[in-house]
């Protein structure tokens, strides 16, 4: 399995702004649901794609039925697909210009990764994005760690370490 430095993860995190999340669910119980609703309220703009719901509003957006149709740039590329499919996921990412290929946990394609990088694109697979921003900001204790599994029941939180940080973060001190 690939590994990625803390550094790549954090200049790919702190680089993006507008993120293309391919096969998003409108269901809030889905993992890539949550994902989406969590790096929106991290400040970044989060683009819906699924062809299921295309043209119908998602969190605000518009929903996409690809990525060819978003009619802006896109930095990031989220893959909530399988990994077969992220191949011509992949392939469409380069096609628009975007600077990253995020595959999701469980998500591996090194053919396509060997693709996207070859054209410039910097890859990160079997990874959340979710997870890895709140590690690095300081909210991994209350929203899973190794479990491999995306929660979304916000943990009770008392005064402790895991509570200042996320206080800290809410007003702008934290390190990402």
């Amino acid at each position: 399995m690939p590994e990625y430095s803390d550094d790549v993860i954090k200049k790919v995190l702190g680089s993006v702004k507008t993120i293309a999340i391919v096969g998003v669910s409108a269901s809030e119980a889905k993992p890539s649901h949550f994902v989406m609703k969590y790096m929106q309220g991290k400040r970044y703009r989060c683009i819906p794609v699924n062809p299921g719901l295309a043209g119908k509003t998602l969190l605000g957006e518009t929903v996409y039925p690809d990525l060819k149709s978003i009619p802006f740039p896109v930095d990031m590329v989220d893959i909530f697909r399988n990994s077969e499919a992220a191949g011509q996921v992949s392939d469409d990412a380069v096609a628009i210009g975007a600077k990253v290929v995020w595959m999701q946990l469980g998500v591996v394609n090194a053919a396509a990764a060997a693709r996207a990088e070859s054209a410039g694109l910097t890859v990160i697979m079997d990874r959340c994005p979710k997870m890895e921003y709140s590690r690095f900001s300081g909210e991994f204790g209350w929203v899973g760690r190794n479990s491999r599994i995306i929660d979304n029941r916000r943990k009770i939180l008392g005064a402790g370490r895991a509570a200042l940080a996320r206080d800290a973060i809410g007003k702008g001190k934290g390190t990402l």
